[in-house]
């Protein structure tokens, strides 16, 4: 990989894999700039936390995680902190991220939030497996520059797709593909001036009763917010111009449906 004037860059590879059981942690390998530790916590259920030590990803750059949770575990896994995607020079950083939920197993699975910089390239594969009683929530929000800094994401190749099934089939698809024509686009067929965006998905036996108490918790200010249930999933979609608010509601929504945050979150 070289930059704009020919020089070779160094490039970023990490890879980290937690396989967790109800009696406690069973596996941990991690290798290069990616880490994983579990905190100690007073939840009811341990946490995961993966870590890049690189402090940040940019064009060339190669992360993946694993998270096995074993039959009749709970875990939550997260990262520590929001993820940065920076500008590229050339190409784009790939991170990979495999999920495993055993028999009457349940994952969180809610990293913190991941920020893309203007002219970053960034593609992102979720695959989450789920046995057929298994149980996952997940959470994924991304904002578009810092706001704080009065920066504006003009150029963007993001791409993030993210697959769950139970044993081989697939029962959710959410792909989202992000680029520069899509930023120019106003109205409600682009982001409509949107800063931030996020995604909640829960995927377990009954979670259509969760919908009504969800519903009541996406009415804050400055926040555009829907949710949907049916066949065993709760979807929230929501956008914001500012981040701030959009941060709120995803943890009011996320307390509802798991009963706690993670400890690295910032409050």
């Amino acid at each position: 990989m070289f930059d704009e004037a020919g020089q070779t860059l160094q490039r970023m590879r990490g890879r980290a894999a937690v396989a967790v059981g109800a009696e406690g942690l069973k596996r941990l390998a991690q290798q290069g700039s990616a880490k994983a530790f579990l905190p100690r916590v007073h939840a009811a259920h341990p946490e995961v936390v993966f870590l890049n030590t690189a402090g940040g990803l940019t064009g060339g750059d190669r992360l993946a995680l694993a998270l096995e949770v074993g039959a009749g575990a709970r875990i939550t896994g997260t990262t520590q902190p929001a993820e940065r995607a920076y500008r590229s020079a050339s190409g784009v950083a790939e991170v990979e991220v495999r999920l495993r939920v055993g028999a009457g197993a349940r994952l969180d699975w809610v990293p913190q939030e991941t920020i893309l910089f203007d002219g970053a390239g960034l593609h992102r594969r979720t695959d989450v497996r789920l046995a057929q009683d298994a149980s996952v929530l997940m959470v994924e929000s991304v904002v578009l520059g810092r706001r704080a800094m009065g920066e504006t994401v003009r150029r963007l190749d993001f791409v993030d797709r993210r697959r769950v099934a139970r044993g081989d089939a697939p029962v959710w698809i959410e792909p989202l593909a992000l680029d520069d024509a899509s930023l120019a686009r106003r109205g409600p067929a682009g982001l409509a001036g949107a800063q931030a965006l996020a995604v909640i998905a829960f995927l377990a036996p009954g979670a259509e009763d969760a919908l009504a108490p969800v519903r009541r918790l996406l009415a804050i200010d400055g926040v555009s917010a829907g949710a949907s249930a049916w066949d065993g999933k709760l979807v929230v979609r929501a956008t914001a111009a500012d981040p701030g608010p959009l941060r709120r509601m995803v943890t009011t929504v996320v307390r509802q449906l798991s009963g706690g945050v993670p400890r690295v979150w910032p409050i």
